[in-house]
């Protein structure tokens, strides 16, 4: 299975946001318990897809926001 590009640079930086943004307000305790450990989370997924460019529920439902080369 090869992964292809599947993610645009408006995508990857908006993840990349809110990761942060999660990461922030976890670290002044804005943020705990179990939600505080779903969004870290989610934010380390949003993470890893961003610098991999590849998102597998893109691949699933069929959407691409990488433009053509």
């Amino acid at each position: 299975m090869i992964m292809k590009k599947n993610m645009g640079g408006a995508d990857r930086i908006i993840r990349t946001i809110i990761a942060i943004t999660v990461g922030v307000l976890y670290w002044q305790g804005i943020i705990e318990g179990t939600l505080a450990y779903v969004l870290l989370a989610l934010s380390a997924v949003f993470l890893l897809t961003s610098f991999i460019s590849f998102c597998p529920l893109y691949k699933l439902v069929g959407l691409n926001t990488c433009p053509r080369k």
